[in-house]
């Protein structure tokens, strides 16, 4: 039992130069600039090892495209060997009995000591590993043109909504774009969850978004949420639908634009353009949730495969996606944040720095949430039917704000 433990150990081993060499397939969806940047890094320490990378990459903003490609290759029984899953959509996809078991290399790499528990369980199905773990990003972020800021007379970062509204009134009067903003139903609930966690708090967020309880969705703080919401849209500029994520953060970047409601890998578009944080944009939480961190944590899940050397490139692939120099430079060129407990955020800008402590900070207060717009908090149907009902409010200026309360948990309840 020994010998053979250690026989296991030896074979993930992520620094074991004689490895048996394999291809390895990877499906996901970093095909922007700064997310690209970082497939590469993961890349080159795989070719390093000897393995074949072969890139499987799906545009598409928030993964949509993505998985709808991965259920056709699952279906037919030609799995990638790993693929980028994350939330409750590991466990759907565990309890389908196609994920790859990968304690070996866990307990090989100790990932049970350096991942913060809550992170741990969403990369397990019933006690076994499935999934490797990438990064912590913040989804409830806002960024700025301090050039636009200056042109508009708009002192700093708003704290609350009030002072944001302010400031976008002050923009909007300067002949400017207040809120960049792109028209996928994604990037209308990244910028809706973080309004319901301004109005509402930590606590009705989950009461409401996580737990998708009745009396919250139809309350008056919902109503007061999708007022903010509506007001919102009316700073965005009428070419947003359609939109990618990233030409609304380089409207922001070329001054363009005020302001964007976004997760921090818009500040890896930011840093892959050689932009300088609080000289050439500015980050702070969403107005009204600076007490609050809603976490999207990017994961591969593993497939099983048949071929040695598939398999032990699989392994190598999960021991390097945690190791401590590709944690470091994947969220350097990512905009994210390490999700080892023991890394040293030194090299890191103050964004980072400011994401780090409130994600540590906020897990001891009852303040970090998971994001429902990134696939963290609720199922991929649920998640589905309500990021709809949202999208239908926020496109149908005719719709009441009682019509859009209405419709949400309407969503929620046929779940």
């Amino acid at each position: 039992m020994k010998l053979n433990s250690l026989l296991c150990a030896a074979t993930v081993a992520f620094t074991m130069s004689s490895a048996i060499a394999g291809e390895v397939e990877v499906l996901h969806y970093w095909t922007s600039g700064g997310e690209a940047k970082s497939a590469g890094e993961l890349r080159s320490m795989m070719q390093s090892k000897g393995h074949t990378w072969k890139d499987f990459a799906v545009a598409g903003g928030g993964g949509d495209n993505a998985m709808t490609v991965l259920k056709s290759r699952v279906v037919s029984g030609n799995p990638p060997a790993a693929a980028q899953i994350k939330g409750p959509a590991i466990q759907e996809w565990a309890a389908e009995g196609v994920l790859a078991n990968l304690d070996t290399v866990a307990k090989a790499e100790k990932w049970d000591e350096v991942l913060p528990g809550v992170v741990a369980n969403v990369m397990k199905y019933k006690g076994n590993y499935v999934a490797a773990p990438v990064n912590v990003h913040r989804v409830n972020w806002i960024w700025a043109s301090p050039e636009v800021l200056k042109k508009a007379g708009v002192a700093g970062m708003p704290k609350t909504l009030d002072e944001f509204f302010a400031a976008a009134d002050k923009i909007k009067a300067a002949g400017l774009i207040p809120v960049a903003h792109g028209g996928q139903n994604w990037q209308d609930f990244t910028t809706f969850e973080s309004v319901v966690l301004g109005v509402g708090g930590a606590k009705f967020y989950q009461d409401a978004l996580v737990k998708l309880d009745q009396k919250a969705l139809t309350s008056d703080t919902m109503k007061k949420s999708l007022e903010a919401f509506r007001k919102i849209k009316g700073y965005t500029d009428a070419s947003a639908p359609g939109r990618d994520w990233n030409l609304a953060t380089a409207m922001v970047m070329q001054g363009k634009a005020g302001f964007q409601f976004m997760g921090d890998w818009a500040k890896g578009e930011f840093m892959a353009a050689g932009k300088v944080p609080g000289k050439d944009f500015l980050c702070a939480a969403a107005p009204g949730t600076a007490n609050a961190f809603t976490f999207n944590v990017d994961s591969f899940a593993m497939y099983k495969l048949k071929d040695a050397g598939a398999q032990k490139a699989q392994a190598d692939l999960a021991a390097a996606i945690m190791s401590p120099p590709f944690q470091e430079v994947f969220n350097l060129n990512k905009g994210s944040i390490p999700v080892r407990l023991n890394m040293s955020m030194d090299k890191f800008d103050d964004c980072a720095k400011l994401s780090s402590k409130d994600f540590v900070d906020t897990a001891k207060t009852g303040g970090l949430v998971p994001s429902v717009a990134h696939g963290m908090a609720i199922s991929p149907a649920a998640e589905g039917a309500i990021k709809d009902a949202v999208s239908q409010f926020w496109n149908n200026d005719r719709m009441s704000i009682d019509e859009g309360v209405k419709s949400i948990a309407s969503a929620a309840r046929n779940q």
